[in-house]
């Protein structure tokens, strides 16, 4: 849902960056895999030692590098098929880690399995949501809807994570369940989206 809002005007600020990181030899790849790498090495170090706080700035900061290298892409003319295929299975990869990493976390340090069980359930729903999207693409329909997509989904662990490391009690608790239910939500308005798509089409097929 933020994205609908947001891509406009991060647009505009990132842009710009993109034009001087083409300049520098810079390609949306190198970009994509840089910041993948540092999302998973960071979540799986800082998180499950219980530097939360600093954990949710650092992987925050990688995490937004992701935003950099569809700037770099539009600024060489455009992305190619097979960056696309990559930057959408690099994100898969760095959302799995902070959740496990989170996970990890509840486990040894909290000790709670509430907040592991949480965790553990945020990376499955998270993985789906993404997945019915891009297997109805693949199909041909339409799922570009939800409550919670991946810009929702960090903003509301980090948050969570952040707070927790400031001190604030059962943050973390707080956002991962929250989380848990718009997930739940996503995926329950992407399904009925792709049954519309899938009525759409099979309506206009039937008139022609």
């Amino acid at each position: 849902m933020l994205n609908i809002f947001a891509r406009a005007s991060v647009s505009r600020v990132t842009d710009p960056i993109g034009v001087v990181l083409v300049r520098l030899g810079v390609t949306p790849n190198a970009m994509t895999l840089f910041g993948t790498a540092g999302a998973i090495g960071f979540s799986l170090w800082l998180f499950p030692t219980g530097h939360l706080l600093a954990g949710t700035f650092v992987v925050w900061g990688f995490m937004m590098l992701d935003l950099l290298d569809g700037a770099i892409a539009r600024a060489r003319g455009g992305g190619t098929p097979f960056g696309g295929v990559l930057d959408s299975t690099c994100d898969r990869l760095a959302d799995g880690a902070l959740l496990a990493a989170i996970a990890w976390y509840a486990f040894v340090v909290a000790q709670s399995r509430w907040l592991a069980a949480a965790a553990l359930i945020c990376l499955v729903l998270g993985q789906v949501v993404s997945y019915v999207k891009a297997r109805a693409e693949a199909a041909g329909l339409s799922a570009d809807v939800g409550l919670v997509e991946r810009a929702e989904r960090l903003i509301i662990a980090l948050v969570g994570t952040g707070l927790t490391g400031l001190g604030v009690p059962y943050a973390v608790d707080v956002a991962l369940w929250l989380l848990v239910a718009g997930s739940v939500i996503t995926i329950g308005q992407r399904i009925v989206a792709v049954r519309r798509s899938a009525d759409a089409l099979s309506t206009s097929e039937a008139g022609e």
